[in-house]
């Protein structure tokens, strides 16, 4: 049965096609990965599925009764509503059709025979579906999914504002499981999430009946969770069964045959050619040049797709600082609350250090107290001598209408422009990418942005906070070559340990010492 039906769809912004006659089909029972460079509109194509924006050309054709839920990477969250509130407002569909259910039995005192059986008939529907949505366990399913993401150890009266980047995610994601929809439109759901509530959605999403297409760039957890892959290229969507390996070997046999034909037709195109040329004036053999020439007329000449510009990331390096880079003493991080113990760390020069660990248990909070960016509670922190810091921050301040050309030239005030074009461009992207504002670019491409001001200023020390957040593979691939190569000292938090291992020297579990309960 199909749930969803894409006809011919394109969409663009500006003078820059983000599709161009895609076609897609979604049937029931599906765990599709939509997979793609940074910026192919993985996120745009979920947003013109779900209505919130309109398409510039094609039909989008949902089944009738078909509830979809989305996890936007980039939705936010109401100040003044608390953790409950926010989960059981999945539920608000049910409350209406409660209401619903009350005016028809008010109803029924006014009508009689066959009004009256019709009133019935509708309201024993409304009632089957109140009680497949389980209406009547409202406190208790939000409890139970509560328990399950750790949201309830948070606090599910704590104000949702006041969360970090991960919890608000396990909120969301609490919200749309609730919801119980037919199918899910997850973006980048495992980013900002720990190891452990990985592990909790790769379960339930294996488990899960329904359809879902999910967005995200860790290949472990595509490879575990879906059966199709959509790859997005070039403003095309194309079609691969299996998981995320098995798509990534028959791409590569598919290109090596593209490429070999196109080696061939090229060949066959400058033989025609040369022929024409030489014959083309001699009566004997004209007829035959123009039978040449007719052939290359009617020829379907096979194009190759510009290669994608990949990013290159090269760690400009500061002086040598001295040995110790930092030292806390007693030090408690937090803001109204401690979020730790008395921590007495230090750090080396060389050290390439990971932190781990649940969300919200300080790690963020660490790095901006050592940094000096928030007071401690109490105790303190020393920093070495000769210290020229880089610092990746988790999440992107929203707004600004600056162009990335602008954005690094506030930075940079000494660039020439075609410094700070070469210097974006080496970051991977592409001329229409640099003259956009920010933020209508993708989580990606905004994270490239953000390490093209990193790359570019001196650094013995870099603090990186969930670098790999939204990077495509190719990102990811070179920044942890680029990190290996650095040889300055990286202060990390990261969830992914394919990314860190084989570049860390340590890694620092923060359960250990958190007063938080997760």
């Amino acid at each position: 049965m199909s749930i969803l039906n894409v006809e011919h769809l394109s969409h663009g912004f500006g003078d820059r096609a983000i599709f161009h006659d895609v076609s897609f089909r979604l049937l029931k029972g599906e765990h599709i990965g939509l997979v793609g460079a940074n910026g192919e509109g993985k996120s745009t194509f979920m947003n013109l599925i779900t209505g919130r924006l309109q398409p510039d050309e094609g039909k989008i054709e949902w089944a009738k009764k078909v509830r979809a839920g989305y996890l936007d990477q980039h939705t936010v969250l109401q100040k003044g509503m608390t953790v409950r509130q926010v989960l059981t407002s999945a539920f608000d569909f049910l409350l209406e059709m409660e209401q619903e259910l009350s005016g028809l039995y008010e109803k029924m005192g006014e009508v009689s025979g066959d009004g009256l059986q019709q009133l019935m008939d509708e309201a024993g529907t409304l009632q089957d579906l109140l009680t497949t949505h389980d209406f009547y366990m409202i406190d208790a399913k939000v409890e139970e999914v509560g328990r399950a993401l750790g949201l309830a150890e948070i606090g599910l009266d704590r104000d949702v504002t006041e969360l970090s980047g991960g919890q608000r995610t396990k909120v969301l994601l609490g919200k749309l499981l609730l919801e119980k929809p037919d199918i899910l439109l997850l973006d980048e759901p495992t980013n900002y999430l720990d190891a452990g509530h990985i592990e909790w959605l790769k379960r339930y999403l294996n488990d899960y009946e329904n359809a879902f297409i999910l967005i995200s760039h860790d290949i472990p957890f595509l490879n575990s969770v879906v059966n199709l892959v959509y790859h997005m290229d070039h403003q095309e969507l194309t079609r691969y069964v299996g998981n995320y390996d098995k798509f990534q070997e028959v791409y590569a046999v598919r290109q090596a045959q593209l490429q070999a034909a196109y080696e061939k037709q090229q060949k066959e195109i400058a033989d025609l050619k040369d022929f024409v040329a030489r014959n083309k004036a001699r009566v004997s053999t004209r007829n035959m040049a123009m039978s040449r020439q007719k052939k290359l007329d009617k020829m379907d000449v096979i194009e190759l797709a510009a290669q994608r510009p990949k990013p290159e990331f090269h760690f400009l390096e500061a002086r040598t600082p001295g040995r110790y880079l930092f030292r806390t003493k007693d030090l408690v991080i937090g803001y109204d609350e401690p979020l730790s113990s008395p921590l007495n760390l230090e750090m080396e020069r060389g050290s390439k250090i990971v932190l781990t660990g649940a969300n919200g248990i300080g790690k963020t909070t660490l790095l901006k107290s050592i940094l000096g960016l928030i007071p401690a509670l109490s105790g303190s922190v020393e920093q070495g001598d000769y210290l020229e810091i880089g610092y990746f921050e988790q999440e992107m301040s929203e707004g600004g209408t600056n162009t990335c050309i602008e954005e690094i030239w506030q930075t940079f005030p000494a660039f020439s422009q075609y410094e700070v074009r070469s210097a974006l461009a080496k970051c991977g992207l592409t001329t229409k990418h640099i003259e956009s504002q920010v933020r209508v670019l993708s989580g990606g491409e905004q994270a490239k942005v953000r390490l093209c001001k990193l790359i570019n200023r001196p650094s013995n020390v870099l603090v990186l906070d969930e670098p790999t957040n939204h990077l495509d593979v190719d990102a990811k691939t070179e920044l942890k070559r680029a990190l290996s190569a650095y040889r300055g000292s990286i202060l990390m938090v990261c969830h992914e340990p394919d990314f860190y291992d084989g570049l860390a020297t340590e890694v620092i579990d923060c359960g250990k010492w958190t007063t938080r309960a997760v």
